[in-house]
C-alpha cells in the first residue's frame, strides 16, 4: 500500500518556526523555486517543495523530523545539491531540509588520525584542513568544491582516488544521525577495529537519506605522501587505453588515480575551459595516472616503469599531466552543456576484468541510437560514466531511446557481475530500475529495513525504493 502524505499546513509551519526559528522556514515562491532541482536539467523532473527548512543543529533536525511524523509530511534532505539521480528533488511534495548550516569542522586529531565535522561542511574544506596538518582525507569526488560531506556519506561517493583508497565508506569511522522518527544516535567511533553488534554506521552510509539524516561525521585521515607525479598517457584507441589498467595492476604500482576521458570529452572540456593547446585534442583519448610515494627514488622508478607500460599498451604520447588536464577531467559533465542542455549521466560499475567488454558493448550499442555518446571513467575500479545528450530529440523520442539503451546496458552489466551505480547512487531516477534488476530476496530485505527504520516513510520517499513497492 502506498504511504499517505498530507500537505504542509499552517499549523505545521507555526510549529516549525517555533522549533528552528521563523527565519529558517521558507515558503515564498522565489525561495521554493530555488530548490526544485539538484543537478537535474530535465524540467519534467523538477518539483517545487511546499516549504524549505534550514535547521542549525542535530536537535533542530530531530524536532523537524518529529513534527513531520506528527503531520505525516515527507522530508527530502538536501546537502550541496550536486547529485545526479534526483536525490534532492521533492517529488512527493512536503519539505526540503537543508543541512548547510551544519558547516563546522569540529576537531582534527593528529595523534588519532581522524577529523570530526558537521554534515554541512564542504568536502574541499575538509581536504584542505587535513592537508594543512600534513595529512590526507582520501575522499575526493569530482564535485569536492561544492558538495558537502554529509551528502558524500549519504550517497557513498567515489571519486578520483577510490582506486587506491576506496570510496567514502572506507574513509569513515563513525557518524551521528537523526533517525526517521526523530531520535539522535551516534554510530561507530574512531576505532581501528570493532566487532560489537551490527555495523550500523555502514548501513547508514549509502542509504541516501532514507534511513536517517547524517548530522556529524568522524573521518579517517592518513599520512600525506610527500612525493607525487601526475602522468598523462594519450591513446587513439579506446580499448588500448582500457587495456592499460590490467598492466598497471599487475605491476603493483598502486596508483592513486587511474582516470579515462574519451575524445569527445577532451574536445568539449578544452573548449569549455578555453584550452587551445592540449595534447592531441583532435583525436586523443586521455588516461590520467597519479602516483604517490614516501620515497623520491621510488617515485622516479615508478614513473619510468609506468612510462614503459603506457608505451607498450599503445600510448602515442606519455606526458606530465598538468593542472589543465585535471581541470578537464573535473569538468566533463559541465562541458556537455555546450552540446546539449539536457543530458543524462549513468555510472555503471563492473569488475575491472570486465571493463573492456563493457566499454566495447556501450560503444557498439549506442551506434543504434540517435544520440551522441561520451565516456569518462574511473577505470581503475571499473566505474564508467556514460553521458548521453538529448540534442534535438523530442521528449518522447528521448525517453523511448534512453529507456531502450539503458535496458541493454544494464542487462549486459548484470550479466557480467556489474551493478547500476558505482558512486552516484539510485535516487528516484533509478528506483524503478533497481526494483527490476535487484534479486527479489535482496530487494525484500531493503524494504524490511526501510519499514523498520521509517514506519511512516517520511524520509526521502521515492528515493532508492519505489513507493509502489510498499
Amino acid at each position: 500500500m502506498r504511504p499517505h502524505y498530507n500537505k504542509v499546513s499552517p499549523a505545521l509551519l507555526t510549529e516549525l518556526g517555533a522549533a528552528i526559528g521563523e527565519e529558517n522556514v521558507f515558503t515564498s515562491p522565489a525561495a521554493l523555486e530555488r530548490y526544485k532541482t539538484d543537478e537535474e536539467a530535465d524540467e519534467r523532473c523538477f518539483a517545487v517543495p511546499e516549504a524549505v527548512v534550514r535547521p542549525g543543529s542535530a536537535q533542530e533536525i530531530a524536532a523537524v523530523v518529529k513534527l513531520c511524523n506528527k503531520y505525516l509530511v515527507p522530508i527530502t534532505v538536501r546537502g550541496g545539491g550536486t547529485g545526479l539521480n534526483d536525490g534532492a528533488i521533492a517529488q512527493e511534495g512536503g519539505i526540503v531540509l537543508l543541512t548547510e548550516r551544519l558547516d563546522k569542522i569540529l576537531e582534527l586529531n593528529k595523534e588519532g588520525l581522524y577529523l570530526a565535522a558537521e554534515a554541512g561542511a564542504r568536502t574541499l574544506d575538509i581536504q584542505n584542513r587535513a592537508k594543512e596538518a600534513g595529512l590526507l582525507y582520501a575522499g575526493d569526488p569530482c564535485s569536492a568544491e561544492s558538495c558537502l560531506i554529509g551528502g558524500n556519506l549519504a550517497t557513498n561517493a567515489g571519486g578520483n582516488k577510490a582506486v587506491r583508497y576506496g570510496v567514502t565508506r572506507h574513509q569513515v569511522y563513525g557518524l551521528e544521525m537523526v533517525t526517521p522518527t526523530g531520535e539522535i544516535v551516534t554510530l561507530g567511533g574512531p576505532l581501528k577495529k570493532c566487532s560489537t553488534g551490527y555495523c550500523l554506521e555502514q548501513l547508514a552510509i549509502g542509504s541516501e537519506g532514507t534511513l536517517g539524516i547524517i548530522t556529524k561525521v568522524i573521518l579517517k585521515l592518513l599520512p600525506l605522501p610527500p612525493y607525487k607525479a601526475d602522468v598523462l598517457a594519450v591513446f587513439t584507441e579506446p580499448l588500448a587505453a582500457i587495456g592499460l589498467v590490467a598492466a598497471v595492476n599487475k605491476a603493483d604500482l598502486a596508483p592513486t588515480s587511474l582516470e579515462y576521458m574519451d575524445n569527445p570529452n577532451v574536445q568539449s572540456t578544452a573548449e569549455f575551459l578555453h584550452f587551445k593547446d592540449v595534447p592531441r585534442k583532435e583525436d586523443g583519448i586521455y588516461v590520467i595516472i597519479t602516483l604517490e610515494t614516501f620515497d623520491e627514488d621510488e617515485l622516479d622508478r615508478k614513473i619510468e616503469q609506468l612510462s614503459e607500460l603506457c608505451e607498450k599498451a599503445g600510448a602515442v604520447d606519455v606526458l606530465e599531466a598538468d593542472e589543465r588536464i585535471w581541470a578537464m577531467r573535473r569538468n566533463c559533465l559541465e562541458s556537455v552543456r555546450l552540446v546539449s542542455k539536457v543530458c543524462t549521466t549513468d555510472d555503471v560499475v563492473v569488475p575491472v576484468d570486465e571493463l573492456s567488454g563493457m566499454v566495447s558493448f556501450v560503444i557498439a550499442t549506442v551506434a543504434k541510437y540517435p544520440f551522441p555518446l561520451r565516456i569518462n571513467a574511473h577505470i581503475g575500479d571499473g566505474n564508467i560514466h556514460i553521458v548521453l545528450c538529448k540534442m534535438e530529440l523530442s521528449d518522447e523520442e528521448w525517453e523511448d531511446n534512453l529507456r531502450r539503451f539503458a535496458e541493454e546496458v544494464y542487462t549486459y552489466a548484470y550479466a557480467h557481475g556489474g551493478r547500476l551505480a558505482g558512486e552516484h547512487g539510485i535516487g528516484s531516477k533509478k528506483a524503478a530500475v533497481l526494483a527490476k534488476f535487484t534479486p527479489p530476496g535482496e530487494l525484500d530485505l531493503m524494504r524490511k529495513l526501510k519499514r523498520a527504520f521509517d514506519p511512516n516513510w517520511i524520509l526521502n520517499p521515492g528515493k532508492v525504493l519505489l513507493l509502489e513497492d510498499e
